[in-house]
C-alpha cells in the first residue's frame, strides 16, 4: 500500500466530489435531481475519479475501475437515505484502491513511502 496515493486519491477525489456537488446544486433545479441523480451522481463520480487520475499520474482505466468498485458499497446508503455517509465510505475504498495501484506499480513514490 502506498500511503502517500492513499492519502491524496482520498482527498483529491473527496474535494473533487465535494466541488463537483456544490457547482451542481447552484446550478440545476433540485428536481433535476430527483430526476436525473441516479445517473449525474454516478457520472460525476467517474469524473473526478478521472480527474483523480490524472492529477495523481495513475493508470485511468484501472483507476475507473476501482471507483466503480469502491462506489457499489455507496449504494446501500442510498438505499437507507444515508448518501453522504455512501459518499465517504466509497472515497475511502477508492483511496484505498489507488494506494494499492501505486505500490504494485512500484515507482518513486513507493520506496518513498516505504511500500
Amino acid at each position: 500500500m502506498n500511503r502517500a496515493i492513499f492519502l491524496k486519491s482520498t482527498l483529491i477525489q473527496l474535494a473533487s466530489v465535494a466541488v463537483l456537488s456544490i457547482a451542481l446544486a447552484i446550478l440545476l433545479p433540485k428536481s433535476f435531481f430527483e430526476s436525473w441523480g441516479w445517473f449525474s451522481g454516478p457520472a460525476a463520480w467517474l469524473v473526478c475519479a478521472a480527474f483523480t487520475a490524472t492529477v495523481l499520474d495513475l493508470p485511468r482505466a484501472r483507476t475507473i475501475l476501482g471507483a466503480v468498485l469502491a462506489g457499489l458499497p455507496s449504494l446501500i446508503a442510498v438505499v437507507i437515505g444515508l448518501h453522504w455517509l455512501g459518499a465517504l465510505i466509497a472515497v475511502l475504498l477508492f483511496g484505498l484502491w489507488c494506494g494499492r495501484i501505486a505500490a504494485v506499480r512500484g515507482g518513486p513514490q513507493a520506496s518513498l513511502t516505504g511500500s
